[in-house]
């Protein structure tokens, strides 16, 4: 390969990773917030080998002639092979075009994440209605805490819309939670109930109580609420972790 086509891509990629975690939070569609110090500190590396690679050019005189030589073996080596051009493409995606951050299309195709038990009791609810709580621990009382302190408790969960095949009269409202990346998202659903579904993807507080089959504080309780209110919201700059809902 080249060497402006290696000094290119290295400058590129590092421009492309500092414009994604200094300037934008594109960066949270791919990795942690926690992640953002090694992103900058990669883009930093990789303009620095670009810029020694391009000091350590040889000469033009001493590119002809090593050009020469390989042409002179019947073969010219020095041509960039077709397939490389292909690396700037990701390179300038970070700088020109991000890709949608994981949404109901991935979480309609798989399963709900498996939450942690709860080994100790859990702490007495506060006495604030609607309650706001993470869809993580709304599953997590509904099919664990034997105290069924949830039961007929009014409730505020935020996230985003994920249509529910099979379901003729619910739908999901969904959190993806990523552990580093991407990579290994999974996600958190409740099955919203009463309300007819907004748009898929759309970011929405849900307020109700829960309402579903099988015995409250055990793991056949379907994480289910019955709805009797739905409000849209903005979507949160971290959309990759389970929080309590922004509420007035």
């Amino acid at each position: 390969m080249r060497r402006f086509v290696q000094v290119g891509l290295l400058a590129l990629g590092g421009l492309g990773l500092l414009h994604t975690s200094l300037f934008t939070d594109e960066y949270l569609r791919y990795v942690k917030e926690g992640m953002r110090p090694l992103l900058v500190a990669s883009g930093v590396l990789l303009l620095v080998l670009g810029v020694a690679e391009a000091w350590a050019a040889p000469p033009p005189e001493e590119q002809g002639e090593s050009g020469d030589g390989h042409q002179g073996h019947g073969h010219d080596h020095s041509r960039v092979p077709r397939v490389a051009w292909l690396l700037f493409l990701p390179v300038l995606s970070l700088l020109f075009y991000a890709p949608p951050a994981l949404g109901s299309y991935t979480a309609s195709r798989e399963p709900a994440k498996a939450v942690a038990v709860q080994d100790d009791a859990f702490d007495p609810l506060p006495a604030t209605s609607p309650l706001p709580i993470t869809l993580t621990d709304f599953t997590q009382r509904v099919q664990q805490d034997r105290s069924r302190a949830i039961r007929g408790r009014a409730v505020v969960m935020t996230g985003f819309v994920t249509p529910a095949p099979g379901e003729q009269d619910g739908w999901y409202l969904t959190r993806i939670i990523v552990n580093c990346c991407a990579a290994d998202a999974s996600s958190v659903k409740v099955l919203v109930r009463g309300i007819a579904a907004p748009k898929a993807d759309t970011w929405v507080n849900v307020t109700g109580t829960w309402r579903g089959s099988g015995t409250l504080g055990t793991s056949s309780a379907a994480v289910a609420l019955d709805a009797r209110g739905v409000q849209k919201v903005r979507k949160p700059s971290n959309a990759y972790m389970d929080a309590l809902p922004l509420t007035s």
